[in-house]
């Protein structure tokens, strides 16, 4: 169980392959994506590594938690994730991972918040059909019609599909496929689309019904304070996951 990572949605491309056929994809891009903490058995109870992204100004970070960027020796994050992994892949407090961590044609989950739509009617929201075109039905023909009420049951029940808040929710999609990896841009591209709106954080992990290939780094593909690059090692067949 390797390390996810967060990263922000550029939007949408494409890319041809060698048969001229082009590829829908979205660009994620990884800025300063760094392991800021350790959760660890013995204190808190399970293994995972907090990770951070994005540079926050230091006049909105608490003086707490200035205090943890500062032990950790990084810069203040916009945005903190955990990450659950085994305890002999926890990647190094300080280490930023890189766009090489996911290998080309491995098959990735992705999780971000879907687009809000505001209010919206049952049609949008649910698939309604709708009433009908005409016999009696006047300006209504996108209305949910009849909600369950009357002598019984006597109530309309909760969570009826009706019309009201539509997106700004935890979408997870899985098995996409990743095309295309620029380390020095730190760009991933994801066959697909990706919830959530240009410029959103996403939450990118090794997709848990595919199995990883024997080409993904153990425990990943990070680097080190000084520009130093590490963790190249591939997975073998013993820790590769199913």
């Amino acid at each position: 169980m390797r390390s996810g990572v967060i990263a922000q949605k550029v939007g949408m491309t494409r890319v041809f392959t060698e048969a001229g056929e082009h590829v829908p994809v979205t660009v994620l891009k990884l800025d300063g994506c760094q392991v800021v903490a350790h959760r660890t058995m013995d204190k808190n109870g399970y293994t995972a590594v907090q990770l951070g992204i994005g540079r926050a100004k230091v006049k909105n970070v608490s003086k707490a938690e200035r205090t943890r960027f500062a032990a950790a020796k990084v810069e203040p994050k916009m945005k903190l994730a955990e990450f659950r992994v085994k305890e002999d892949e926890l990647l190094p407090v300080g280490a930023e991972i890189t766009a090489d961590h996911f290998v080309v044609g491995q098959f990735v989950d992705v999780t971000g918040t879907s687009t809000g739509k505001g209010f919206a009617g049952p049609m949008k929201r649910w698939g309604f059909g709708g009433l009908r075109a005409t016999h009696g039905v006047s300006v209504s023909h996108r209305s949910h019609g009849s909600t369950g009420g009357r002598q019984d049951p006597g109530k309309t029940f909760k969570n009826k599909k009706m019309a009201g808040h539509m997106g700004v929710e935890r979408v997870t999609t899985q098995n996409l496929r990743v095309v295309q990896t620029d380390v020095d841009r730190g760009l991933v591209l994801v066959e697909g689309a990706v919830p959530g709106t240009a410029g959103g954080w996403i939450f990118v992990r090794d997709a848990v019904k595919r199995a990883l290939p024997k080409e993904a780094p153990q425990p990943g593909k990070f680097r080190l304070e000084g520009g130093e690059m590490a963790g190249a090692a591939p997975a073998n067949d013993e820790n590769k996951e199913d």
